[in-house]
């Protein structure tokens, strides 16, 4: 199955990179970093993910190196955010905010790659998970933290609920509804999961 590229799924990467961005702001901010520390560790989050699946399914340079308008956007949300910080409520709640609506729009982002070059659907829901995901594995060790994705949270298990559920929307609905929905549902199990305090099974 083939997906085409439509100005709705730029959309959609545009604002999980913001999303990802203003996460990654907040959790160096928690962590008490200067402006400079504050950027990279935007940029990683924000880029992450994304730049692990482009070398896998060997989409190389990778994008945010041929589309300068992706480190502008980067930028920018980092200024806005940290301009507007005071504004945004507390820190930890807002980053869960952003991380989980990050987690949710490039999940998606990711399984449309693997659908463009017609990857197995089982690959496509991996690729949007490792997209999802990847970006806050390496903010959180750059800050001194375990992974969310290897503790018992539910993280990646969002990824792949709403992954599977974007492919079995995608036919009988169209794209883009199976986008929102997928978007939707992996931030909403993300957020839920962690108020209630819903883990995986210990071993």
């Amino acid at each position: 199955m083939t997906v085409s590229l439509s100005a709705f799924s730029l959309v959609i990467e545009v604002l999980a990179t913001i999303a990802f961005t203003v996460s990654g702001v907040f959790a160096a901010l928690e962590k008490k970093l200067d402006v400079f520390g504050v950027t990279i560790i935007a940029f990683i989050t924000a880029l992450g993910g994304g730049t692990v699946r482009d070398v896998l399914i060997g989409a190389t340079p990778v994008a945010w190196m041929k589309d300068v308008n992706l480190l502008l956007i980067i930028l920018g949300t980092v200024a806005i955010t940290l301009l507007l910080r005071k504004h945004m409520g507390n820190l930890h709640q807002t980053l869960l905010l952003f991380d989980a609506l990050g987690l949710g729009l490039f999940t998606v982002v990711g399984i449309r790659k693997g659908l463009a070059i017609d990857l197995s659907p089982g690959i496509c829901v991996a690729l949007g998970t490792i997209t999802g995901c990847f970006g806050g594995v390496v903010r959180d060790i750059l800050l001194n933290k375990i992974p969310t994705l290897f503790q018992k949270e539910i993280y990646a298990t969002a990824c792949i609920a709403g992954g599977v559920l974007y492919l079995i929307l995608i036919r009988p609905f169209g794209e883009e509804t199976a986008e929102v929905t997928a978007i939707i549902t992996i931030s909403l199990i993300r957020i839920i999961a962690y108020r209630r305090k819903w883990t995986l099974p210990p071993l």
